[in-house]
């Protein structure tokens, strides 16, 4: 369960930075549980007796505390520093002052950016980030309008980034404020589509979808995005998706003329004879927006040109599926049509899943003191 499905917005301040906490037990540390994982998938010794709903903050992992210390480590001007240092890609500094016990999940004053945040902007991030989760940094701690590092990682376009924090364990289904996954932000036009492929590797789930229904597979023909369509089809993404207003990516082809994209969309099988809630079919809206051609097109493709793809995506073998095996697109199953070649050529990426380690350091005041081992 989403911390946000248990706690309303109007109730707690920030409720998308609260999360369920694992308290200590038998010498071992308690720790926050990443809100895309499955409970199942914790190595917990025997049944859990209960779960506390808190903000999130850095777990320590030491018996004595000097909360003098800590007051004067999280000062402005100290918090201040620490974000320049990450900024300027100081690890080092960034190490040193996370090794005296400071909390690296707080927001800049000016922005509303956290420290993980800002590193995904830099030039080479990867140390940086890899210092910051090693310091405390949790990976799905959020800025103040919601976003995760991992959405700023494709925002700022950084691969190194996006691929640096999938590999420290970080989740490719995060969810902003508004419901939409990194994935979502990947499909567009200043976007690189292995960002796309990335994700989708790691496990990535299609069909987040913005206030008007529109998911990424929308997103992609409105767009021509014929590389990003090509990956999300391949990795099992619904082809007859509709949106709030009924339409398919077929009818959204049809309406922007994206004749590439309705050829794929086509030949990997979709419904041409789907109905938006005007009961119009994706010829239809062709003709309406003056698309001729492509309304020729699409009403006379045939059904025996429909070609599935041959070959089977390739996931990181070190995660698991959020929602177990992808499946094909029902109308894909009923062909009986030679295969194709997939979309382009890949090979497993080399991701990892290491896990993080927290240094020793001191508690900010205001932490709640289950936090920490006692």
């Amino acid at each position: 369960m989403k911390c946000w499905q248990i706690a309303d917005a109007d109730e707690l301040k920030e409720s998308f930075n609260y999360g369920l906490f694992f308290p200590p037990e038998n010498g071992r540390a308690g720790k926050f549980l990443d809100e895309e994982r499955r409970l199942g998938d914790y190595p917990f010794n025997g049944p859990v007796g209960y779960l506390e709903l808190k903000y999130k903050r850095r777990v320590y992992k030491i018996v004595t505390l000097d909360e003098k210390q800590l007051k004067s480590l999280h000062t402005r001007a100290n918090l201040r520093r620490f974000l320049d240092y990450v900024q300027n890609g100081q690890m080092e500094k960034v190490t040193k002052m996370c090794s005296k016990g400071l909390d690296p999940n707080f927001h800049c004053q000016e922005s509303g950016e956290t420290p993980l945040t800002i590193a995904t902007g830099i030039k080479k991030p990867a140390k940086v980030i890899m210092a910051l989760v090693n310091g405390g940094a949790i990976l799905d701690y959020r800025t103040k309008d919601g976003s995760t590092a991992l959405h700023r990682a494709v925002e700022h376009k950084s691969l190194e980034s996006l691929k640096t924090l999938l590999e420290l364990g970080a989740s490719p289904n995060y969810k902003d404020n508004k419901g939409l996954t990194p994935l979502y932000f990947t499909v567009h036009p200043n976007v690189d589509p292995v960002f796309s492929e990335t994700l989708l590797h790691d496990h990535a789930t299609t069909g987040a979808a913005d206030t008007q229904g529109w998911q990424e597979v929308h997103q992609a023909c409105k767009h021509g995005l014929l590389k990003h369509l090509e990956h999300l089809l391949f990795y099992g993404a619904d082809m007859n998706a509709h949106n709030a207003s009924g339409n398919t990516p077929l009818h959204v082809c049809a309406v922007n003329g994206q004749e590439s994209c309705a050829r794929q969309l086509l030949f990997r099988g979709a419904d041409r004879q789907a109905l938006n809630y005007a009961n119009q079919t994706p010829c239809q809206v062709a003709v309406i927006a003056g698309n001729m051609e492509l309304a020729e097109l699409i009403q006379n493709y045939r059904q025996e040109d429909v070609v599935p793809f041959r070959a089977t995506p390739s996931y990181n073998p070190k995660r698991r599926s959020a929602i177990g095996l992808l499946t094909r697109a029902p109308s894909l199953s009923t062909l009986n049509r030679p295969p194709s070649p997939c979309p382009s050529d890949r090979s497993s990426l080399p991701f990892s899943s290491a896990s993080s380690s927290l240094s020793d350091g001191s508690v900010p005041p205001e932490m709640d003191t289950a936090s920490i081992v006692t």
